[in-house]
């Protein structure tokens, strides 16, 4: 297998940029951002690439206008009605991660209900960060091995099982769509050695052939 395969995480920017720029509001951009995802994964299915992550809300995005935020929390449910039948059908393991146990109730219930749905799933893993941030991780991570009492860490694999992406294996390829050059605080252990790729297309417009492109550019 190409190693690029193996593990492509994706930061799925300008929703709200293409939904203002065709005059909508920006609720519209972000479900066009979930239609993405659906194509993403058949995309990803059909070119073996067997862990998938998309960053989907950040810590950071709390900030964002209230209605836009409660739009987003939403979309799980959405994403659940729209899309479960289809991923077990594909054989597609969901997983969420981040700070979960603050999300509202609703979004808490539908997040845990599509992971136990899809658990047995082993096509493709789909890994969704939400509230996520790299620095709170990490934080996370030191304050559980320091309860957990456990001594001797010896490396950075020992250490990794404290933290949210506990099983994760490292990132080959990252993709920030939108022309934007960040890492926003996403995944900045895991994605360490990754090959960067940034894309100028907003994430609504985002297709198969761009995700190819991305894991076969050298």
């Amino acid at each position: 297998m190409n190693k690029a395969r193996n593990h492509v995480a994706i930061m799925m920017d300008g929703n709200g940029r293409w939904a203002t720029e065709k005059g909508k509001p920006r609720s519209a951009g972000h479900y066009a951002g979930m239609l993405a995802v659906r194509r993403t994964v058949e995309a990803a299915i059909q070119l073996g690439i067997s862990n998938l992550t998309l960053y989907a809300f950040s810590s950071e995005n709390w900030k964002r206008p209230k209605q836009e935020v409660d739009y987003i929390m939403q979309l799980p449910s959405i994403f659940y009605k729209t899309e479960i039948k289809a991923l077990n059908k594909a054989g597609v393991r969901v997983e969420f991660f981040g700070n979960l146990q603050v999300l509202p109730k609703k979004t808490l219930d539908v997040v845990e209900r599509t992971m136990q749905e899809t658990i047995h799933n082993e096509k493709l893993i789909l890994r969704i960060a939400l509230n996520y941030g790299s620095k709170d991780e990490i934080i996370y991570g030191l304050k559980e091995m320091m309860q957990s009492n456990r001594q001797g860490i010896q490396d950075y694999e020992e250490l990794q099982q404290f933290f949210w992406t506990k099983g994760m294996p490292d990132v080959d390829v990252l993709i920030r769509t939108s022309g934007e050059q960040r890492l926003s605080n996403f995944l900045l252990m895991q994605a360490a050695n990754a090959r960067l790729v940034f894309i100028k297309a907003y994430w609504p417009d985002f297709e198969g052939a761009m995700l190819s492109a991305a894991i076969e550019a050298h």
